[in-house]
């Protein structure tokens, strides 16, 4: 179902597809999402959190007295993290609204290289269900919803179709910008505007360089390492440790065109840009129909941007907030 919203309408000198997927990291507006960030900090505690199979996930975790007793577990992007300027301001919102904050870490991402032996990839769903299970027991009597951008959009969605049977309680769903079918995803990368397969390149060869790091007896990564296509390092990725035959099956295995929502019974809302340069938005059109998913598409707002103003909160985090209050 198709839901309207108040209109994302940028400034002029804003309205740039590319500019607005990248302006999230840009020093201004890092400042200021820094300094609107400081009591969600201030509250912050850790939390590895046991995922069952002896998997650990690390969440900083922002309570505060007198809220509203509500808790939100905001889950990153790839190569992105808990401490991710997109995360830091949605935290930080909605924490001044009185929510519980859980922002989380997928496997590898964020200071976590050290937690698990095995490497992430994206059709580690069980651990994410796990991580959300153990949040649920941790504060058992908090309504819980949970946010994802990009690749974390993807993965609460695949949890909100397995919540129920894993006994999670979930009041919500948010997904920005979701990445909806993976092959399509990694086209857009490889033939798109280069500075997001640069970008992605290099963050993800740090992040193996980490993994080796901490792991130093158990991965030869040298040929990862040394390639500079995300589709060849994406298929050796998969051949070696994924347990998948090949590459499409793993694409296929975390994409959620098709069936894969059509169970889906949690409340849920998809917002997507036209003008997305990572996600082709004309991939909403696959998703299996359900009264349980709302999806709104807007014509400006690139990938994960929605940036109206370098100084405060985000059109995103403003619309995040008014879904989880059940406007």
């Amino acid at each position: 179902m198709r839901v309207a919203t108040p209109p994302f309408e940028p400034p002029l000198g804003l309205r740039s597809p590319h500019l607005q997927s990248i302006l999230p990291t840009f020093a201004p507006r890092r400042w200021f999402v820094e300094r609107r960030a400081r009591a969600l900090d201030a509250a912050s505690v850790d939390r590895v959190l046991d995922c069952g199979d002896g998997v650990r996930l690390l969440g900083h975790h922002s309570r505060q007295p007198g809220g509203n007793g509500r808790l939100v577990i905001l889950l990153h992007g790839w190569e992105g993290s808990a401490e991710s300027h997109y995360m830091k301001s949605c935290g930080a919102h909605l924490y001044a609204l009185g929510y519980d904050v859980l922002r989380l870490n997928l496997r590898d991402h964020g200071p976590t290289h050290h937690l698990n032996p095995e490497l992430f990839h994206s059709c580690r769903i069980a651990e994410v269900v796990g991580a959300v299970r153990a949040v649920q027991a941790l504060c058992p009597d908090q309504p819980l919803s949970m946010v994802g951008y990009s690749l974390g959009g993807n993965f609460a969605l695949r949890v909100a179709v397995r919540a129920p049977a894993a006994g999670i309680r979930l009041e919500r769903v948010i997904a920005v910008c979701p990445v909806l079918d993976p092959r399509h995803t990694l086209e857009c990368l490889e033939q798109g505007l280069w500075i997001y397969r640069n970008y992605f390149v290099l963050k993800w060869r740090r992040s193996l360089v980490k993994k080796r790091r901490a792991w130093p007896d158990l991965y030869d990564l040298d040929e990862l390492l040394e390639r500079s296509n995300l589709t060849r390092m994406t298929e050796r990725l998969v051949l070696r440790f994924s347990g998948h035959p090949d590459l499409m099956s793993y694409l296929d295995g975390y994409a959620i065109v098709g069936e894969a929502l059509a169970s889906l019974t949690v409340p849920s809302r998809i917002v997507a840009a036209e003008d997305d340069p990572i996600i082709p938005v004309a991939d909403l059109a696959r998703l299996a129909p359900s009264p349980a998913l709302e999806i709104t598409v807007t014509p400006r707002g690139g990938h994960c941007g929605f940036v109206d103003s370098l100084r405060r909160e985000s059109w995103i985090d403003r619309q995040v907030a008014a879904a989880l209050a059940g406007r």
